[in-house]
């Protein structure tokens, strides 16, 4: 059953041409470990903001939808996401006018690949 979670991120200085635009992304935990954290960010900003409510988001498939609004720096967006067995991923550039869905596992594979590391 989807869990439907809704926050809202906005830009310090949003323009009022995207200030309406909001994109709603569903963040699937296919991971086996539970998502204790998933924070986001305008991309390359470190400036992450949790957006993960009403407790863990369980491993196996559990699903939340967040609402993330436009904002003047783009569709791009940086994702942190911190599992209950201690690890944390970062997800840089996701683009969110092209996908509406994020898989927690393909970015462990992702990042396993990449550093050659589980």
């Amino acid at each position: 059953m989807y869990k439907y979670i809704f926050a809202a991120m906005t830009a310090v200085l949003a323009t009022p041409v995207y200030a309406g635009t909001v994109y709603y992304v569903d963040i699937v935990n296919t991971a086996a470990s539970d998502v204790v954290l998933f924070e986001v960010a305008p991309a390359g900003s470190d400036r992450f903001h949790s957006v993960l409510g009403n407790g863990p988001l369980h491993g196996g498939g559990e699903a939340a939808t967040i609402a993330i609004r436009k904002g003047g720096d783009g569709c791009t967006r940086d994702f942190r996401i911190g599992f209950a067995d201690g690890s944390v991923v970062t997800h840089r550039g996701f683009n969110l006018c092209h996908y509406a869905t994020y898989h927690t596992d393909r970015s462990l594979h992702t990042q396993a690949a990449a550093t050659g590391k589980p």
